[in-house]
């Protein structure tokens, strides 16, 4: 079985920082991608629950694209909101991207690393042979 590795080149951060570890990693037929976040070449997108959540998701679609995957290929969601309010503002986005193919899904309050208000990761699969 071979791990292939994506963004390990450098992936940045607030104020530039270099990020110590991969966008996603792929191995088998499955895609791990990490926490994405409202973020834009570094710098977090300002606005409200919604604004940063399309941000984050369509980060998270990027780097699945970026592999080859979709998001019907998405098993599994994790999420972290900073505040419990914007669960209902949340699953309305969330529904624009992945309403024909929910995935499974955990959604947690709780304190971000960066000042935004929406963290977001997935579990992807699809078989090698496609």
């Amino acid at each position: 079985m071979s791990i292939k590795r994506y963004g390990v080149e450098g992936g940045k951060g607030a104020g530039g920082q270099h990020l110590p570890f991969a966008r996603a990693v792929e191995a088998a037929g499955w895609l791990d991608v990490s926490g994405q976040v409202p973020m834009i070449n570094g710098e977090l997108v300002a606005g409200n629950i919604l604004v940063q959540s399309r941000q984050a998701i369509a980060n998270l679609i990027t780097v699945l694209n970026e592999a080859g995957y979709r998001p019907e290929h998405v098993v599994r969601c994790g999420v972290w909101l900073d505040d419990p309010r914007d669960f209902s503002s949340f699953n309305s986005v969330f529904r624009e991207f992945f309403g024909e193919h929910p995935p499974a899904r955990s959604c947690v309050v709780s304190s971000m690393v960066v000042d935004c208000k929406v963290e977001i990761d997935c579990v992807a699969y699809k078989s090698p042979s496609a």
